[in-house]
C-alpha cells in the first residue's frame, strides 16, 4: 500500500474519532441540562426560585447545571425550620 494511502487512512480515522467523541460530549451536555430543568421543576422551591434556577441554567446551560446539582438541589429538598 503506497505511504499516502495509509495516511490517508489514518486522517479517517482520527476524523471519524473526533466526531464520535464530540458526539458524546454534546449528547451528554444535552443530558446534564434536560435533568438539571426535569430536576428543578420538580423541586419543592417556590416559583420565584425555580424562575431564577431555570433563568440561570439556560443563560449558563453547562455551568448552571453543574451548580444545581452541587448547590440547589442540596438546598431545596432540605427541610425548613420552623
Amino acid at each position: 500500500m503506497h505511504p499516502a494511502a495509509l495516511i490517508k487512512g489514518h486522517e479517517q480515522v482520527w476524523s471519524w474519532l473526533a466526531l464520535g467523541v464530540t458526539g458524546a460530549v454534546l449528547l451528554a451536555f444535552v443530558v446534564l441540562f434536560l435533568a438539571a430543568l426535569i430536576s428543578i421543576l420538580g423541586s419543592r422551591l417556590t416559583g420565584g426560585m425555580k424562575l431564577v434556577w431555570v433563568i440561570f441554567a439556560f443563560c449558563a446551560p453547562f455551568l448552571g447545571s453543574l451548580l444545581w446539582f452541587a448547590f440547589g438541589r442540596r438546598d431545596a429538598y432540605t427541610p425548613v425550620r420552623r
